[in-house]
């Protein structure tokens, strides 16, 4: 490997890095809006399970929960995207929410093998330049090659 491939080797492996910072925080992005869309799902069973005048807790966020008396109305109102809600039957919302689940947590499963591939190239790029910089050195010192 020559100066050349020696600081390319370097700048890729500073890019593989800097990847894998991007796909760690994407994925925990997604961790927190799955489990934000779970709690959600429950929190509309519970509601849908719920008789007229029962007493349930609802999650506020910040693990914080309001007790609330449960109307005869069975809908919710469900944020379905591009900053747009509508009235959704508790099934439907709850249906609407596993839904969107399952497709983050198979967003995560994607990153996390995005990760680990550029992990594998990130440790096998390291590998080669730390035994370029220890061929050096040893050449340095005026040790023979093998």
């Amino acid at each position: 490997m020559n100066d050349e491939e020696l600081r390319q080797a370097a700048r890729t492996l500073d890019s593989y890095n800097q990847q894998l910072e991007n796909i760690s925080r994407q994925i925990r992005l997604l961790q927190a809006s799955r489990d934000e869309t779970v709690r959600a799902s429950r929190t509309l069973e519970a509601l849908a399970d719920a008789k007229e005048g029962d007493e349930v807790l609802i999650p506020i966020g910040a693990s914080s929960f309001v007790t609330v008396k449960v109307t005869d109305k069975k809908t919710a109102v469900v944020g379905i995207g591009n900053k747009i809600s509508v009235d959704k039957e508790y099934s439907d919302a709850k249906d609407f929410m596993d839904r969107n689940s399952a497709e983050i947590s198979d967003a995560i499963q994607k990153s996390v093998a995005a990760m680990q591939e550029i992990q594998q190239y990130t440790e096998d790029l390291a590998a080669a330049v730390q035994d370029e910089y220890w061929k050096r050195r040893m050449q340095q010192q005026g040790v023979p090659s093998q």
